[in-house]
This record gives C-alpha cells, sequence and structure tokens, in this order.
C-alpha cells in the first residue's frame, strides 16, 4: 500500500514538472515576455507621464524647541549610578 501511495506521489510530481515546463516553453508565454521586453521603455514613459505633480505645503511645519535653555535649572538629578550602590 505504501509502494502504491509513494508510486502515485511520484508520478504527480512528474506531471507537475512537465505541466510548468510545457507552459514554460509554449510558444504563447515566449511571446508575452518578448512583447512584455520590447515594450517595457513605452510603458515606462506612459507611467512617468501620468504621475501627478504634488505641490509642497510643508512651509514652517517643523519648529525648534529651544526648552533646554528656559528649563537648564528645573532638571532632576539623574539616578542611574545610584541603583549600583549598595543601601
Amino acid at each position: 500500500m505504501i509502494r502504491f501511495l509513494n508510486l502515485i506521489m511520484f508520478l504527480f510530481v512528474i506531471f507537475f514538472i512537465f505541466m510548468i515546463s510545457k507552459y514554460y516553453f509554449s510558444n504563447k508565454n515566449i511571446n508575452l515576455k518578448k512583447d512584455n521586453r520590447s515594450n517595457i521603455d513605452q510603458i515606462l514613459k506612459e507611467k512617468i507621464n501620468n504621475l501627478p505633480i504634488l505641490l509642497s505645503d510643508t512651509n514652517d511645519v517643523i519648529i525648534f524647541n529651544d526648552s533646554l535653555r528656559e528649563n537648564k535649572g528645573l532638571e532632576k538629578k539623574r539616578s542611574f549610578w545610584d541603583l549600583f550602590r549598595s543601601k
């Protein structure tokens, strides 16, 4: 029974590979690849020409935060190294 299932699986794999190679090497697929490769420049030019031009609306969006000078004396003492000290 196991040999029979192995034989069926083997035949299925062979059939699958055969069908894929048959399509890949078919004239239809080869002609489609040739047409696509020859027209790729034209397709790219059409897509580039159809791109919309966006106006810039980013004037004065970034505001520099100068709070370091304002809060210089209000800084907390950092206690990271205090964690290593024994109590």
